[in-house]
């Protein structure tokens, strides 16, 4: 069985890209079957496109509520036949209207730990605590079974060193490095387990980088 994956990202898609590759490869047995975007310059469209993955852009009409948006971009993602839904930098807080409304599994990756620098910024906002002690931080992706923001049970995570010599740049590098690492990790786990028909809840750990 070939798993159906929909991606939803907003910006530069280079999770997006690790996952298409992967799949094209064989590395993950499955698809990725669309692109979702609210951002119609997201960078993540241009390598959809590079992939042959068909895109769709749903943006944020004038006036339209949280609830409004969500509800019709799950309408759109439903008629896409998903088996799974990715959030690989999707920058809006999905409410219970897409959540309860898709009715697939939803895999978020995030690059912080479980519990530690939720919401967005969070790779600028661990490299700022090396000031005051921080020495590492890292990615997790998690299923999202609510819209508690980053949190929902880990799938899988990978510790990142801040070195004291390292600049943002260099510290961002591989922390993109540990993100695509990890999701395709996950991902490739994730789809056989699919495939065998056994529920997505086994944790997996990812090594130090």
């Amino acid at each position: 069985m070939t798993v159906r994956f929909v991606v939803l990202a907003s910006g530069r898609g280079s999770n997006a890209a690790a996952i298409m590759t992967a799949t094209r490869t064989g590395v993950i047995q499955g698809e990725v079957v669309a692109v979702f975007s609210n951002n119609p310059t997201a960078g993540v469209l241009e390598k959809a496109h590079s992939e042959s993955v068909v895109t769709h852009v749903v943006s944020l009409q004038p006036s339209e509520s949280r609830l409004e948006y969500d509800t019709r971009l799950c309408e759109q993602v439903r008629q896409t036949r998903p088996d799974i839904v990715v959030l690989a930098g999707w920058m809006r807080i999905l409410t219970h209207a897409f959540i309860d409304g898709i009715g697939v599994p939803i895999i978020n990756i995030h690059p912080g730990l479980p519990g530690e620098l939720p919401g967005t910024n969070a790779i600028e906002r661990a490299f700022s605590e090396r000031e005051t002690g921080r020495s590492y931080s890292g990615v997790m992706v998690h299923l999202v079974p609510d819209v508690g923001v980053d949190t929902g049970p880990v799938l899988g995570t990978s510790v990142v060193q801040i070195g004291q010599n390292d600049t943002l740049a260099m510290f961002e590098d591989r922390m993109h490095t540990a993100e695509h690492e990890l999701i395709v990790s996950v991902l490739a786990q994730v789809s056989t387990r699919f495939s065998n028909s056994q529920p997505i809840e086994k944790p997996t750990q990812g090594e130090k980088i």
